[in-house]
This record gives C-alpha cells, sequence and structure tokens, in this order.
C-alpha cells in the first residue's frame, strides 16, 4: 500500500479503497462546488511572513479551551456516515484523537451511536447536534449527551434545508438503489471485508429510535428530508441553552452579525463554518469570512474554524487570521476511510509536525501568540 506523506495522499488511498458512492458524499460539495474549491483555494493563498534568527528551539502548541488544555490548537469536527468508511469508524476516530490530547465531534448522523462512543473511549467527547422537528428525539440525545459526559456541545444551524448535492444523485448514494451500492462495494473488498462484513450493525445509531436497526441509505436521505426544521430560530437557541448546561457552540457560523447575535443568546463559542461547502454554493470560504467574524467577537468567546484545512500550515494560518482553534474535517475522514484509526492518528501527527516547521519560520514559540503580524500583506 502506498506510504502516505500528507493529507493529499490519504485523499487519494479513501478513493481507491471507498465504495464509489462513498467517497463522493465524503468529497463532494453542493450544486457546481465552487464554495467547496474556494475554502482550499482562499487558504492556501493566505501568505505568511518569514522570520529568521529568532529562537524557536523551544515550540508550545498547547491551547486552553472550554477549561481544558489540549495538546494542539486542533479537533476532529463531526462528519456524517463516518462509520462507514471504517470499521466502527467513529470509535475509531475517537481513540485517535483522545490518544492526541484533541477533542472528538461525534455528529447525530453516525452509525456509532453516543452511547457505543462512551463506552468505549471512557472519556469525554464533544457531541453534535441538529435541531430537528421532532423535539422529543432532540431532547433525548440531549440526555444521551449528558449521560455521556459529552464535555462540549456543537449546535449546527446551517442546515434548516438540505442543499443540493449533485454528486450523491449521480454516484447512487441519493435515489439510487441498494443493489447498485452492494455492487460498487463488492468492488472495493477491503472495504467489504473491513465495513460492509465486520463492520456490522450499518444502522445510524442515534436515529435508532425513529428508524430502528435496519435503517439504511433510503432511510437515511428520508428522515433527513422529512426532519430538519426550517422553522428554526434563535429562540431554539435559547431553548437548548436552557436545556445543556456545559459549553454551547453555535458551529455555521459566516456573518459578523449572526456571530454578534450568538454572543448575545449566551453561547460559548462559535464555528466559522460554510458546512465544508456542502449548503448554499457560492458563498465566501471560510478563511475570508474569518477575519471580520472573529472581530466582531473579540474577547467575548472563542472562534473556532472549518472549512478547507489540509495541513498544520493551514492551521497556522486560520491562527494568524483570528481562530482560536481549528477543527479538521474532510482531512481525518479521508484518513479513516484509507488506514481508520492508524491513519487518523497519523494525520494528527501530520499536522502537528506541520505546524512546528510553520512556527519555526515564521518565529512564533507559542500558538496564543500566532497573530496577523506574521501575515505577509504585500
Amino acid at each position: 500500500m502506498k506510504k502516505a506523506a500528507s493529507v493529499s495522499d490519504y485523499r487519494e488511498l479513501a478513493k481507491a479503497r471507498l465504495p464509489h458512492f462513498l467517497f463522493e458524499y465524503l468529497d463532494g460539495g453542493s450544486y457546481d462546488e465552487v464554495t467547496l474549491a474556494a475554502n482550499v483555494d482562499d487558504l492556501r493563498a493566505v501568505k505568511l511572513r518569514q522570520r529568521v534568527l529568532r529562537d524557536v528551539s523551544e515550540l508550545d502548541l498547547t491551547t486552553e479551551l472550554f477549561g481544558q488544555t489540549w495538546s494542539l490548537p486542533v479537533g476532529l469536527g463531526p462528519v456524517g456516515l463516518s462509520g462507514m468508511y471504517a470499521r466502527r469508524g467513529e470509535v475509531q476516530a475517537a481513540k485517535a484523537a483522545h490518544a492526541a490530547g484533541v477533542p472528538f465531534s461525534l455528529s447525530s448522523l453516525s452509525v456509532c451511536s453516543v452511547r457505543e462512543i462512551a463506552r468505549e473511549l471512557q472519556a469525554p467527547f464533544w457531541m453534535q447536534l441538529y435541531v430537528i422537528r421532532d423535539r422529543g428525539f432532540v431532547t433525548d440525545l440531549l440526555d444521551q449527551a449528558k449521560e455521556a459526559r459529552c464535555s462540549a456541545l456543537l449546535l449546527t444551524v446551517d442546515l434548516p434545508v438540505a442543499g443540493s448535492r449533485y454528486r450523491d444523485s449521480r454516484s447512487g448514494l441519493s435515489g439510487g438503489s441498494r443493489l447498485r451500492r452492494a455492487c460498487q462495494g463488492l468492488l472495493r473488498p477491503s472495504w467489504a471485508w473491513d465495513v460492509g462484513l465486520r463492520g456490522r450493525p450499518h444502522s445510524l445509531g442515534n436515529l435508532e429510535p425513529v428508524l430502528g436497526k435496519n435503517s439504511g441509505m433510503e432511510d437515511y436521505f428520508g428522515w433527513i428530508g422529512a426532519n430538519f426544521d426550517p422553522r428554526i430560530t434563535w429562540n431554539d437557541v435559547a431553548w437548548v441553552r436552557e436545556n445543556w448546561d456545559g459549553p454551547l457552540i453555535i458551529k455555521g457560523i459566516l456573518e459578523p452579525d449572526d456571530a454578534r447575535e450568538a454572543a448575545a443568546n449566551g453561547v460559548d463559542g462559535i464555528v466559522v463554518s460554510n458546512h465544508g461547502g456542502r449548503q448554499l454554493d457560492g458563498v465566501s470560504s471560510s478563511v475570508r469570512a474569518l477575519p471580520s467574524v472573529a472581530e466582531a467577537v473579540a474577547g467575548r468567546m472563542p472562534v473556532l474554524v472549518d472549512g478547507g484545512v489540509r495541513s498544520g500550515l493551514d492551521v497556522i494560518r486560520m491562527l494568524a487570521l483570528g481562530a482560536d482553534f481549528v477543527l479538521l474535517g474532510r482531512a481525518w475522514a479521508y484518513a479513516l476511510g484509507s488506514r481508520g484509526g492508524e491513519g487518523v492518528a497519523h494525520v494528527l501527527k501530520l499536522i502537528e509536525a506541520e505546524m512546528r516547521v510553520a512556527m519555526a519560520l515564521t518565529g512564533c514559540t507559542e500558538v496564543r501568540k500566532i497573530g496577523p503580524e506574521i501575515l505577509d500583506r504585500r
């Protein structure tokens, strides 16, 4: 098997190992994928200032966030269906994150349930939540998160309706037959053995109360279309706040006014995010939205960001532009899809090594000192 030296290598390995419909779901965005591409391209275009003759023999990458010290200013953001990329994939990713000293965020649209992660990990993790029409289901999931000692709640608010994802239609994931997907799976024997056979059950763990244990892809997309709530408002954020005592983070902020509104509604942090380019195509890339959003709430709450991060160098760029913490998405999911938890652990090591080089060559010895002064504005 090809040795991976970067996230882009892991992407190619995942493409070769995963069934076509799963890779397209992971890799794709909405409509013409303009925002998806901009997330990566705009971030790579951010230029840094190289500084020399500084003592960079000691580097501190630790970060304080929500009362905890993390080894890196990096976490694993929520990725739906990641339990289909490797056998019990969310468990493997959570263990890799815990071993590396960074947070793991469980998607509410996961294969492994909250209770399974809690049982296997035996440590706190973050929980991602959508506010859907069935408030009883939301309340039950919040109760499970409390029972599992989840240490933060990521409330995703940029999905009142699902974006149009052409790749999913073309690949057969949405609207395609189970037979078509099964044939694609058989063309990937390594995945078919590891996940298709040994990775059962394939039900959507957190949705079992409403879908049952035999839920499949048809149920997944049908449930999403019927249950995401276009009526969601800031009143619903207040309702979640009343029912959640821990750190509450709003994910899906792109505008300064929305960031200020989040601060006014008593949340503890925000994530600058366009859902990985999977919702409204043509909106700003995360990195372009970040500076004005960070300025709008400067000093009032931590600002997290995701979108297009493919290296430790990208992490440094996001921090320099105003982020306090960076969430990985596709970067860890590609690694999970190609080499399971071992791949996720390796990606985190790559991110750390790349961060160390970037910090040394920009003259920064501590993460907390990374700021706009290391950006080349010329």
